[in-house]
């Protein structure tokens, strides 16, 4: 087996995704984060909206500096791709409405970057063959999109269909599938409890291994001579989030425990052991776009 092959993605966000307008961690989270990334000198892609970067351009500049890459995660954390489940108040764009709207976002993107973004995630990893197609027009050359929890038969990277994004085809653009453990049994219609994430920091970075291992495992069984472990995190699971619910005049959002459970100091420290042990089992790190070097 070739060597492991882990890409760190931080999606740069409101706190808490969609649930809050804030941004009380994105300064603090994203200083963490770089700190743990020198420290263990490893490589990262942070996949910024549109607002974030607006709101904050001098994290664009420093992601930059500590020579990582910029990607995009829309303009507002809206959904882009075809829904797979219902999220209250949050409505999908029309399918004729996604390109100009990732064209207006890539160009915000690079007009603070001062430099074209060419990865790409989707908020939630809600993708599709629309936005795919729409992607490979903009000269994106990744996308960190596809659910492998949902999407089962995606073990590693591939060049997706132009009639179908989860299946391989022609588009030069390549689709990074996120790591998911597909060892287990799941329960959820969507296969969504077969998705680790936020593990490594609601239970401990040594859990999450356990399940990096199985997959490792699951993927060699099947004929992956070098598995790819694709990770989502967001810079305000690094800095304090509120526990209670979060009111807004009209109503009131109280999210599930998990989802703000740990956030601040135990996620860094806990990232950093991550990445130690990855190191210590001969994984190398790669920025999104630097896997298309292989495929």
């Amino acid at each position: 087996m070739e060597p492991l092959r882990a890409v760190l993605g931080f999606d740069m966000e409101t706190d808490i995704g969609s649930w809050t307008p804030h941004y009380e961690g994105l300064r603090p989270g994203a200083a963490a984060i770089l700190d743990v990334l020198s420290t263990n000198d490893v490589t990262a892609t942070f996949f910024f909206t549109g607002d974030a970067a607006l709101e904050a351009p001098e994290v664009v500049r420093a992601v930059q500096d500590a020579g990582h890459e910029v990607g995009s995660h829309t303009l507002h954390h809206e959904t882009v791709g075809k829904p797979l489940w219902p999220i209250p108040g949050m409505f999908p764009l029309l399918p004729e409405e996604v390109p100009n709207r990732l064209k207006k976002c890539t160009e915000l993107i690079e007009s603070i970057a001062g430099e074209r973004p060419v990865s790409f995630r989707c908020p939630r990893l809600l993708g599709s063959t629309n936005v795919a197609n729409a992607l490979e027009e903009l000269g994106y050359v990744a996308d960190a999109t596809l659910p492998m929890f949902h999407y089962r038969n995606r073990l590693e990277p591939y060049h997706p269909s132009t009639d179908d994004w989860t299946v391989p085809g022609s588009l030069s653009l390549l689709e990074i599938p996120n790591f998911a453990d597909l060892s287990q049994t799941h329960k959820d219609p969507y296969g969504r409890d077969l998705d680790q994430w936020p593990l490594f920091r609601t239970e401990s970075a040594d859990a999450f291994l356990k399940h990096i291992d199985r997959f490792v495992e699951h993927a060699t069984k099947h004929g992956v001579i070098t598995p790819v472990l694709c990770f989502y995190m967001h810079p305000w699971e690094f800095h304090p989030m509120p526990q209670e619910a979060i009111h807004y005049g009209e109503g009131a959002v109280l999210p599930d425990p998990f989802i703000v459970k740990n956030c601040g100091d135990y996620a860094e420290k806990q990232l950093d052991t991550l990445i130690k042990r990855l190191l210590e089992r001969g994984a190398q790190f790669y920025q999104t776009r630097q896997l298309t070097q292989f495929y």
